[in-house]
């Protein structure tokens, strides 16, 4: 991959990561309720929102499809083998479950560097000579299985009105895995 293609990949990535596609409605039993947010170091405050017992479950254009569909590519153009492929996917899969837990009111939350440097690691471990797409690969579907998909069943028990599939802070570890597998090549 060039590095023209790579930094246009990762660009479209953050832009992307504004749009968010609907899938799916969750019902709940969780009362009506209005969230309001921590103030962050007093210079970000995120809006409120109000709980109506339903969360729209979407897919995040920039965290979730861009990433999928680099991740065929670099897997169908490089010589990484399906196992390789698959274990390192499992691998970053089980400690993104692991490390990733509901929030009340917001959604799955997980640790920030856990994903991109695990996925490093990886990819080094399995296959030094493919590390960089690798790293990539188990660490986008990784986090997008384990963390998300994984935890859908959690969805309807946040009280949260949105959920983004590869969106929010889930975004910001693939973005990041996705800088960090480019940093390894």
């Amino acid at each position: 991959m060039s590095p023209t293609f790579g930094l246009t990949v990762l660009f479209l990535s953050l832009l992307g990561s504004a749009i968010n596609l609907p899938v799916a409605r969750l019902k709940s039993n969780l009362p009506m309720q209005k969230f309001t947010q921590p103030v962050y170091w007093g210079l970000l405050r995120i809006p409120v929102q109000r709980f109506h017992r339903e969360t729209l479950v979407s897919i995040n254009l920039g965290g979730c499809l861009i990433p999928t569909m680099l991740s065929i590519y670099l897997f169908s153009n490089s010589t990484l083998s399906l196992f390789s492929t698959l274990l390192g996917i499992a691998t970053i899969s089980l400690i993104s479950y692991l490390f990733s837990r509901p929030i009340q009111g917001l959604g799955i939350g997980m640790p920030i560097l856990v994903a991109p440097l695990s996925a490093a690691l990886v990819g080094l471990l399995i296959s030094p000579e493919q590390s960089a797409p690798l790293a990539y690969i188990s660490g986008t579907l990784g986090v997008l299985i384990g963390a998300d998909l994984l935890h859908l069943k959690d969805i309807s028990k946040l009280g949260a009105p949105y959920a983004s599939i590869g969106g929010a802070g889930t975004f910001d570890g693939i973005f990041i895995t996705g800088i960090v597998a480019a940093l390894l090549a």
